[in-house]
């Protein structure tokens, strides 16, 4: 998965990543030159006190430096580029995908794991990248090079490293095969303490209240002792890795030094040539020290881009339609076709055998007891999720052959809980329509109920909303809510449950200036306050998935028990009569 990801998300930059292969190769070749060199100054110029020599190929040297180090500079400024630039066009990959996410994907990865998965996970694969074009494609060149070099240079003392690199490989193998499993059980404890931060920060009214406050914080603890506890595992590996590599290396040198002082005592090699073998062991040492690293970033990486392939690839439920089809009107006229809704695997329907029809002009109440399906009916309208049997209608034409953008552009959806985006008042509402004026926001406002609490404001429309609107109170959000979608001008108006956390005055009041202002859409209201649906040209009774009663208040309440229930429940026979 991350070499895929990689080749996926490269391709833009290739021209890059060759220009950065070249600097490597330049680099390499010149790091390789500059022992050489520095074994010819000692044999020759040193040892034979030719100082025009010494001048000359000191500046040989000296240029090999700077052309080393101004490659080095623009190599990790052209990796870095490419490597931040690979995370951005990932990050919103990632973003686009979740945002075509049906309900049923993002329940199944859930909220705080597609956070992780869009940040840290993207960064480890991002950093793997840069660390790659840095260090792990000059590792094997220069590692390469200088033991060809080092071989030519004496090959007595190249028996070194039959001793030293089998050692290295089989500690790094055997400590690889504890580190590797670790990496994908630390991104799923990130994914945990990310979960329940999320919880607590959002639930925090609610743990005071309960005096959870210890529990809570007990939980969070658990939390991140069992991330700590992972991490440490790997951590304690690196400290018995590193020290062992750099132990090899030590030693190796020193077996260098005191074999080939032997052979510069009886003549068989150059003091130059010592000093030039002692680099090409470094060299080769500290390559596979590199290619150490790298591995040991990779298995995060790999662990990492297969979590966000799992992004990338799974399909969504809702799929665009290739065909689109457009309805000879545009009224917002709404059906539902003996419509069923299931789960995957589910024994029962959440729906079944729904059938009704939303006319413009009027207004459609949706009623029933918790869990009756009032949501997931709604749901349906703008394909959050798609029906497993049946038909939703706009116009005429299911909205599963019509393109998603035409089906939501129709409509004003107030969901069951009101969320304002961080920003100002003014932003939120023009969430709606951009283009629209202030006096048109006021007016939206005017009817909503909303202008007395605005206007009290500091900065009225410029006022700041916190994310999530939570400086508002929830009939603040409500109303609010309501005028975003007003400002819209939809054809159909989806409320669902939208005068909940309302006085009644307010309800009134909101529904009596609501109903007017949408005398062309049409309006469908889920509720759980019987005296908002009263008068509802049409109300909709739901039990248990099934549409059990249908017609209007006065109707339902000589034909539908179920109904009669639900009123009576809450009002007192004279009220509902």
């Amino acid at each position: 998965m991350l070499i895929a990801i990689l080749k996926d998300y490269l391709r833009p930059y290739k021209r890059s990543v060759i220009f950065v292969l070249v600097l490597l190769l330049v680099q390499s070749i010149a790091n390789l030159y500059l022992p050489t060199l520095n074994a010819d100054l000692i044999n020759n110029g040193v040892a034979k006190g030719n100082i025009s020599y010494i001048w000359r190929i000191g500046a040989i040297m000296l240029g090999s430096s700077v052309l080393v180090m101004g490659s080095s500079v623009l190599l990790v400024f052209l990796s870095s580029k490419v490597s931040m630039a690979f995370g951005r066009d990932l990050r919103r990959s990632v973003f686009s995908a979740v945002e075509s996410f049906s309900a049923r994907e993002l329940n199944q990865f859930g909220a705080p794991s597609l956070i992780t998965r869009n940040t840290n996970d993207v960064q480890q694969v991002q950093m793997v990248l840069f660390m790659g074009l840095t260090m792990m494609l000059g590792a094997p060149i220069t590692g390469i090079g200088a033991l060809i070099l080092a071989i030519k240079t004496n090959l007595k003392l190249s028996g070194l490293l039959l001793v030293a690199v089998p050692i290295m490989t089989i500690l790094i193998w055997s400590l690889l095969r504890r580190i590797v499993p670790l990496f994908k059980v630390m991104q799923v404890k990130i994914d945990r303490i990310n979960l329940v931060l999320r919880e607590q920060i959002s639930g925090v009214r609610v743990i005071r209240a309960f005096v959870k406050t210890a529990h809570e914080e007990e939980r969070f603890a658990d939390a991140s002792s069992q991330l700590m506890a992972t991490s440490l595992s790997v951590t304690r590996t690196f400290a018995i890795m590193f020290p062992s590599l750099m132990l090899i290396l030590n030693l190796s040198s020193v077996a260098v030094i005191w074999f080939g002082g032997k052979l510069v005592d009886t003549g068989q090699m150059p003091i130059g040539n010592l000093t030039a073998f002692l680099a090409y062991i470094m060299q080769i040492l500290s390559s596979v020290m590199m290619a150490v690293m790298m591995s040991l970033m990779i298995p995060r990486a790999a662990a990492s881009a297969d979590r966000i392939q799992e992004v990338l690839t799974i399909p969504s439920s809702v799929v665009e339609t290739q065909s689109p089809q457009t309805p000879q009107e545009s009224l917002g006229r709404l059906e539902f076709r003996d419509v069923e809704f299931r789960y995957p695997g589910a024994e029962h329907p959440v729906l079944a055998g729904v059938s009704f029809q939303a006319e413009p002009g009027k207004v459609t109440a949706i009623v029933g007891s918790t869990g009756s399906g009032k949501s997931t009916l709604l749901n349906l309208i703008p394909r959050f999720i798609d029906v497993t049997s049946g038909s939703v209608l706009i116009d005429g034409v299911d909205v599963r052959e019509q393109a998603l953008e035409v089906v939501w552009k129709q409509m004003g959806w107030v969901p069951q809980r009101s969320f304002l985006f961080g920003g100002t008042v003014g932003e939120n509402l023009r969430y709606g329509d951009p283009d629209a004026t202030d006096d048109d926001l006021w007016a939206c406002l005017a009817v909503a109920q909303a202008t007395d609490f605005i206007q009290e404001l500091p900065n009225q429309l410029e006022a700041l909303v916190s994310q999530g609107g939570t400086n508002f109170s929830g009939g603040q959000r409500q109303r609010l809510s309501i005028a975003r979608a007003i400002v819209r001008n939809p054809k159909i108006y989806i409320l669902d449950d939208s005068f909940s956390a309302l006085d009644f005055a307010t309800d009134a009041r909101l529904r009596a200036a609501l109903f007017e202002k949408t005398q062309a859409a049409t309006v469908l209201i889920v509720a759980q306050r019987v005296s908002t649906i009263l008068s509802a040209d049409q109300i909709v009774v739901l039990d248990q998935g099934r549409v059990v009663g249908k017609g209007t208040h006065s109707e339902l309440m000589g034909t539908c028990p179920t109904y009669k229930e639900i009123v009576l429940s809450q009002l007192s026979p004279e009220e509902a009569a």
